[in-house]
């Protein structure tokens, strides 16, 4: 910038990028390509400011802000024109998340160079967007949808830029205290988002793609603030943000910030039952906050959290039960394996495992021929995935071993009777043959046991019994149109028990 800044055409050339930076965001539908590259350039110029020397004019602070409103003014246009129809369409930013990473990479860089007057433009834009939206929670569900799709459509660009701009932390500018100051405002109107996204008519349209959206949006603002503002790290560090949150929302620490977060984890892992993108992602957030420990612990206080601990049951949580979410299931336990497992105490696990233990106790209890229904090879497969979410979840010995106990020998004979009777059928047998794979892997040394325990032979006996059973019967099977699926798979996943 030094360089340019001693050209003599400097802010004749300034003035030409600027335009047709400013023509290239109005015409979206078909600059879209070129807005990754547009911003780069100007945050380049913008991050050089700090190192520049003597006293030449960069002329920045009167072109950058108009470039930023430019941009998030051409991306609220871009809903009313093109998302009205409320259904998925992959060259949408808004559903392709490698191109909405591309558009607002380097935008959070040009917003904290002038950081008040682009909070205060972000501001006056979201303010009436939230009116709108809280007084259509209060319609009936016959209104307008399309215009309903609009406002969140709008909302969700909102809350995505709300969140790019919380995932970097710098001081260009204006002091750190500013700063935050001017982070809490932006958050807090996203917390209060949250507080209506799941009342009125609002409750009523979990299914519509602009609510997904929405909620997707949401998801990723609360996982850079909580990177910037809830971490381990940065708990210590926050004073002026929480007492204007506090002022502003009554959010007066870490704990009631959590306590709103696990809430709406909560209320997504219940109702978007079907939408697998929004499970994974509230899954893939619970999990950062559920990673952390000091986070964790603070988990463990909330009510809400205590709450999903206690009642982690297909009625509570829909999505178990939901086929194209099954593989959440895995992740879903090994989340609440690990909070389960921060507290000491077998009877807190033991309770933990009722409704798992319930369902194993109903499958025992099947006939031999109900095995082959599809009701309980699902409630089968989905007790093994449960299983090997939690089994990933012990890491040490103390943890291996309730799981250990629970397991043998009362719940040993149910896994050697299914895989007897259902070999030839893989949605099964994958599952299972899984679980036994983690189940035996020897991380962090968790399968020490005492000198004296024949723990460590009894696991190999049954595993024995499992592997035996399995491959004795598998090979007799005539080979199937998908070979792999059907014998290659399962025998993969056997050899890799026999080799922990």
């Amino acid at each position: 910038l030094s360089e340019l800044l001693n050209v003599e055409f400097y802010g004749e050339w300034l003035g030409l990028v600027a335009e047709f930076t400013t023509k290239s965001l109005l015409s979206w539908q078909w600059a879209s390509n070129s807005v990754y590259y547009l911003l780069s350039l100007w945050s380049r110029l913008v991050t050089s400011v700090p190192y520049l020397k003597g006293d030449t004019p960069s002329l920045l602070d009167e072109t950058v802000p108009k470039i930023t409103e430019g941009f998030i003014t051409s991306r609220i246009n871009s809903v009313q024109a093109s998302f009205a129809d409320n259904s998925p369409d992959p060259d949408n930013p808004l559903e392709n998340a490698e191109s909405l990473q591309d558009q607002l990479e380097s935008l959070p860089y040009l917003c904290r160079f002038k950081y008040e007057s682009c909070s205060l433009f972000i501001i006056n834009i979201m303010e009436p967007l939230l009116q709108a939206y809280t007084a259509r929670s209060r319609l009936p569900a016959s209104g307008d949808a399309a215009e309903l799709s609009v406002i969140e459509g709008q909302i969700a660009w909102m809350v995505h830029i709300i969140a790019a701009i919380l995932k970097i932390r710098q001081t260009v500018g204006c002091s750190q205290d500013s700063q935050e100051l001017f982070d809490a405002e932006l958050a807090a109107r996203v917390l209060q988002l949250i507080n209506i996204t799941d009342t009125g008519v609002h409750a009523q349209r979990y299914q519509e793609i602009s609510k997904q959206r929405l909620d997707r949006a949401i998801l990723i603002f609360v996982q850079n603030f909580r990177r910037s503002y809830v971490g381990d790290q940065a708990m210590h560090a926050s004073k002026q943000l929480y007492a204007r949150l506090s002022e502003l929302l009554g959010l007066t620490d870490h704990l009631v910030l959590l306590n709103v977060i696990v809430g709406k984890i909560a209320t997504n892992l219940k109702c978007y039952a079907e939408c697998e993108d929004v499970i994974d992602h509230t899954l893939s957030l619970f999990q950062e906050l559920a990673s952390g420990y000091m986070t964790g612990k603070l988990l463990l206080k909330l009510e809400s959290t205590k709450f999903i601990i206690a009642n982690h049951s297909r009625e509570n949580f829909p999505f178990l039960e939901e086929y194209r979410c099954v593989r959440s299931r895995t992740n879903f336990y090994y989340i609440l394996g690990c909070l389960v497992f921060m507290e000491d105490g077998p009877v807190k696990f033991r309770s933990f495992m009722e409704p798992l233990l319930q369902v194993a106790v109903n499958l025992e209890a099947s006939a031999d021929a109900a095995f082959r229904t599809d009701v309980v090879k699902y409630a089968f497969t989905g007790l093994m995935r449960d299983l090997r979410g939690i089994a990933m979840a012990t890491n040490s010995r103390r943890t291996y071993g309730l799981l250990f106990d629970w397991l043998y020998p009362s719940r040993m004979p149910l896994l050697l009777r299914a895989i007897s009777l259902l070999t030839d059928e893989p949605e099964v047998t994958t599952p299972l043959l899984k679980f036994m794979s983690e189940f035996v892997l020897n991380k962090a040394q968790r399968l020490t046991f005492d000198s004296s325990s024949p723990n460590g032979i009894l696991l190999f006996r049954e595993i024995s019994k499992l592997i035996v059973a399995y491959g004795s019967r598998i090979l007799l099977l005539p080979n199937g149109t998908n070979i792999y699926r059907s014998k290659y798979k399962g025998i993969w996943i056997s050899l890799t028990v026999l080799s922990r």
